[in-house]
């Protein structure tokens, strides 16, 4: 899913579109295994000891209203979530944008943009994410994009279009036109 073309200003190009990292994913599927697992066992250990009254078929399938409670709370959810989450790169802006069912976003114009960082904790080295620090001059606190997947590269990309020019060299007006 990448930011719509109608949502684009004039001349404005996506460079970068990205989800959060997949570990995002990691805990829900452990969760998922875990509890399919759980009730599984619950629905084997209850059908084998079933007799001839129908309260075990009511244990049983209240094993599995809750299973498919805590599965839709602790697996879907977060996949959905991680789905929806997006950082984009443009020519012109920064945009973070997410929400299920309602979408939230936010914006900053790279030419307001006035510092770029990452950070990488060990599990993110190991992993090859981080999370990407967008500072501008505003009163409104920065971006802080988590779980950005190559997180260096992105930066070095980022970096390169905040304050190189379209051919690498700044645009600061110190340079001279023609390498002089």
């Amino acid at each position: 899913m990448s930011v719509p073309r109608k949502l684009l200003i004039d001349g404005e190009d996506i460079v970068l579109s990205l989800h959060t990292h997949v570990k995002a994913l990691i805990v829900p599927a452990v969760v998922l295994i875990v509890l399919v697992g759980i009730g599984s066992y619950l629905t084997a250990v209850l059908a084998s000891g079933r007799g001839s009254d129908g309260a075990a078929g009511w244990v049983l399938a209240g094993v599995w209203a809750v299973t498919a409670v805590a599965l839709v709370g602790w697996a879907i959810l977060p996949f959905l979530r991680w789905r929806t989450t997006e950082y984009t790169v443009t020519t012109k802006r920064v945009l973070y944008t997410s929400g299920l069912l309602s979408r939230t976003g936010r914006a900053m114009p790279l030419s307001r943009v006035n510092d770029v960082t990452f950070e990488k904790g060990l599990v993110d080295r190991l992993l090859g994410c981080g999370t990407l620090v967008v500072s501008d001059a505003s009163e409104q606190t920065g971006m802080r994009l988590h779980d950005v997947p190559r997180v260096e590269a992105v930066h070095r990309r980022l970096t390169d279009l905040i304050f190189g020019g379209p051919d690498g060299l700044s645009d600061d007006g110190t340079g001279m036109p023609g390498g002089r």
